[in-house]
């Protein structure tokens, strides 16, 4: 591979196709920047900026305002540092997002076409779908939706109030549990037990409390198999070399060695923050001189961690900020509060909301007890959203989208704690100081939700549930499979014309082209 050398020197501007650049500039084209270059006199002094000259270093005023170190420019990584510490051993870490219990099973057709209920039946094996056999178990009770149960003797029939099933037992065949009626029909008052109606296929069972009988004390334990995922933890470090002659000189140098050393920690968390955001799995050895083989991690971003997202293009509606809000606290993980960090455009477009016929609404200013940020607060009934300005997000090119995040569903993997060295560089008269970092940020819990503002493919994936407004569903093109659409308007209807109620969401399967009402779960 050829190498190309800059004749003009390391700080001369260099012509490229897409126009000028320069090593020493920063981000928004500002000479700020001298990226690599230990801090020597020499280095300094041919920077152009700061009032140094290409002769040598004068004193000049400087305001002190620009070095000062701002914590708020990396939220993410902050919310990470007060996030719960587990230390580790190894940059491999098995990571468990627990999520709450199953609260509900559904009835399918079984596939020998055995008739359930009916007939005088008693008990008989209840059909479950593949991911729901097991979760019912001997002396344990379910309440069947849709069904209406009957009075204590058996002969009246009770409208609103459901029918409840006991689990005598597992079916040896097939796997199911096999039921009996609590509040069945019965032929006579005197029968002790009722008959099984007929549940039609896609009935949802509410999973309740076991029934013990009197002398009882072992019961089958719950089916709790907990699917890790593995996190990298990745690796860090920042390093600065300050030459003697300079640190002898600091006298005549318009700034301190402490406030570089804080220019080099903001530029080494920025840096950070957008790998804890979008950083991409993955690890592989690489040579090193002198000491063999060794691995590289890659930790995974949080962006990537979301088991939920929501697909929103265009303004907001007060509606659809209460849906956000019902969807993230009302799920089957309820997490204590909601932290917003949003990119600009983003925040505006919830800045623009017509709150004019919702004089209930509370927006406030807030200090975070724990951050000491400044935030905005919006109560619903739900719980309170806190919305905070991300910078990263707007960096990484997601200015319409944003993180909702439960903030006590947060977890730092840290392999050793953060330590600083300061070492003699051999062979030279400078010091070499750095910052070691080895860990990784991990999503607990099913709560949180990615805001997609972006315009990104609505297809569902595997292992995420993306959700669409319905009202949306027009200029996203036809229902896509496995999506789920969030009804936020009255008197809304389903494409194939199935009217239903605000508030309601329903998952799309294409090959049956169907719509199932969602309950929020993640069934994937």
């Amino acid at each position: 591979m050829a190498v190309t050398t800059n004749p003009l020197g390391p700080n001369e501007s260099v012509a490229t196709a897409s126009g000028n650049y320069d090593a020493s500039t920063g981000s928004v084209g500002l000479d700020t920047r001298v990226p690599g270059a230990p801090t020597t006199v020499s280095a300094t002094a041919s920077a152009d900026s700061g009032g140094i000259g290409n002769g040598g270093l004068i004193e000049a005023d400087i305001d002190d305002d620009l070095f000062r170190f701002n914590s708020e420019d990396t939220p993410l990584m902050n919310l990470m540092l007060k996030a719960k510490k587990v230390k580790v051993n190894s940059p491999e870490v098995d990571h468990y997002m627990i999520d709450e219990a199953r609260s509900e099973v559904t009835v399918t057709t079984d596939s020998s076409g055995n008739n359930f209920g009916g007939s005088q039946l008693m008990q008989g094996a209840l059909p479950l779908v593949p991911n729901d056999v097991n979760i019912p178990r001997p002396y344990g009770t379910l309440l069947v939706d849709g069904i209406d149960g009957y009075t204590e003797d058996g002969q009246s029939q009770t409208p609103g109030k459901p029918l409840m099933l006991f689990v005598t037992g597992i079916d040896a065949t097939t796997g199911y549990p096999i039921v009996r009626a609590v509040n069945g029909q019965k032929s006579s008052s005197t029968d002790e037990y009722g008959y099984l109606p007929i549940i039609p296929a896609g009935t949802k069972c509410k999973v309740m409390s076991n029934a013990l009988y009197e002398t009882q004390k072992e019961v089958d334990p719950d089916l709790i198999i907990p699917q890790p995922t593995r996190v990298y933890l990745q690796k860090r470090g920042m390093n600065q070399i300050v030459s003697d002659y300079f640190e002898s000189q600091r006298k005549r140098i318009p700034f301190t060695k402490a406030l570089i050393a804080e220019q080099a920690i903001l530029n080494f968390k920025t840096k950070g923050n957008r790998t804890l955001w979008a950083g991409r799995k993955g690890k592989f050895k690489v040579n090193v001189p002198k000491m063999g083989m060794q691995y590289v991690y890659f930790t995974e971003g949080v962006r990537w961690q979301f088991k939920r997202e929501l697909q929103h293009a265009g303004l907001w509606t007060f509606e659809q900020l209460i849906a956000l809000a019902k969807m993230f606290y009302a799920g089957e993980d309820v997490p204590k509060s909601a932290m917003l960090l949003a990119g600009k455009n983003l925040l505006e477009s919830l800045q623009c909301i017509d709150f004019s016929n919702h004089p209930e609404v509370s927006i406030t200013n807030i200090t975070h007890a724990k951050l000491g940020w400044s935030m905005t607060r919006i109560h619903t009934v739900f719980g309170d959203i806190d919305i905070k300005r991300e910078p990263t997000l707007d960096k990484l090119g997601w200015e319409n989208s944003g993180a909702l995040i439960g903030e006590d569903r947060l977890v730092h993997y840290q392999r050793t704690a953060e330590h600083s060295f300061n070492d003699r560089v051999d062979g030279e008269e400078a010091t070499r100081s750095g910052v070691l970092v080895w860990d990784a940020l991990a999503l607990k819990g099913s709560c949180h939700i990615w805001i997609d503002g972006e315009g990104g493919s609505t297809q569902s994936r595997t292992g995420v549930v993306t959700i669409v407004m319905l009202s949306e569903l027009n200029s996203t093109g036809a229902p896509q499979d496995g999506v789920v659409y969030y009804v936020d308007s009255a008197n809304a209807t389903l494409p194939n014309g199935t009217p239903v109620a605000q508030g309601t969401m329903w998952q799309y399967d294409a090959m049956n082209t169907t719509y199932t009402e969602y309950t929020g779960q993640l069934t994937f």
